[in-house]
């Protein structure tokens, strides 16, 4: 896998780079924000951060994923969901990653391929109490016949996703 398209640029599938990180989110897509808490402390946080970082969040739901290495920007990534013949692989690549010290994770952007349009965050973050938190954050529109025929039924599956994605993610941090 290689970080850029052969002619050395990216090949994104929308023209909102970084988007995640600004407020409020662009007009013309589904907008998608959950946030959970993940647990208590720096240890807890810097766990949850640790397996955000490095995919393994992703891998613990079932996910097949191929990465260049831990999240930085311009790493590409390919996550497969799915069984068997509908198993579907969305090549994205990562846009950005916070450098602060209570926040940790990465924001991914679809790739020509991917079935949506958009970006996608996913950070931890601890407050000043402790209090671990994880946060999903998207904007998207479908692109390929099979999700623009979906239609509602895709926000909800991505809602179902990024909580499964809670889950596991308190699961890991808790076991570190």
């Amino acid at each position: 896998m290689t970080r850029l398209s052969a002619t050395g640029r990216s090949v994104l599938s929308y023209p909102e780079r970084g988007a995640t990180a600004r407020r409020p989110l662009p007009d013309g897509y589904h907008h998608l924000h959950h946030r959970t808490r993940v647990g208590q402390g720096r240890e807890v946080f810097e766990a949850a951060g640790a397996a955000v970082r490095t995919f393994a969040m992703h891998r613990a739901t079932g996910a097949t994923v191929r990465a260049d290495g831990p999240a930085a920007p311009g790493v590409r990534v390919e996550i497969a969901l799915g069984v068997g013949p509908l198993r579907i692989g969305v090549p994205c690549e990562v846009i950005w990653v916070p450098q602060e010290p209570d926040r940790a994770g990465f924001a991914y952007g679809t790739h020509t391929g991917h079935p949506e349009s958009g970006e996608e965050s996913f950070l931890v973050e601890i407050d000043g109490d402790g209090t671990v938190w994880f946060e999903v954050t998207a904007f998207s529109r479908p692109v390929a016949w099979y999700t623009r025929l979906a239609g509602p039924l895709v926000p909800v599956l991505q809602l179902a996703y990024a909580r499964l994605l809670g889950r596991r993610l308190r699961g890991l941090a808790a076991s570190a």
